[in-house]
């Protein structure tokens, strides 16, 4: 690969990992997830992301690890390849936003629970509550249809 196209590539991994620092995950999770969005080929070795993001082989090791908890890459095994190679997981971010709306319809149940305990308080105490608990219903409710226009979209590009 031409180091400018390389370079450009590398960059491209950086923001991911800065954006995933804004959002309290390791920033090195996200260069190797964001290589892992453009390399070529798709698959890559611990030793390969380790070059591209400029990193340790134990550090692309851990983070791998994590971005395989939260769904964004898996591990596959080639024949005639000795270390395990890494790619992004297909379908990968709908689960990670699936697996949020299940922590939303936790958080309602919590926020309904509170709002019992504040069942004779002046509706000025629980609004702050019901504000949240009605946004935790709305989104159960037009998620699922969202989610299954988007695979409707998918499906019929051909991906």
């Amino acid at each position: 690969m031409a180091k400018e196209a390389q370079d450009k590539k590398t960059e491209f991994a950086e923001e991911f990992g800065i954006f995933f620092e804004k959002m309290g995950f390791p920033r090195m999770a996200g260069r190797i997830w964001g290589w892992l969005l453009v390399c070529d080929p798709p698959e890559q070795t611990a030793a390969q992301i380790a070059q591209a993001v400029r990193a340790s082989r134990a550090s692309v090791s851990t983070m791998s690890r994590l971005l395989m908890q939260l769904w964004l890459v898996e591990r596959v095994g080639r024949p005639g390849v000795r270390s395990g190679l890494y790619r992004v997981k297909a379908g990968g971010f709908t689960e990670v936003l699936r697996m949020k709306m299940q922590f939303t319809g936790e958080l309602r149940k919590i926020a309904e629970r509170g709002l019992s305990l504040l069942s004779k308080q002046p509706s000025e105490i629980r609004h702050r509550l019901e504000e949240y608990r009605d946004l935790c219903v709305f989104f159960e409710r037009e998620f699922p249809a969202l989610i299954a226009k988007w695979e409707r979209e998918r499906k019929r590009k051909g991906k």
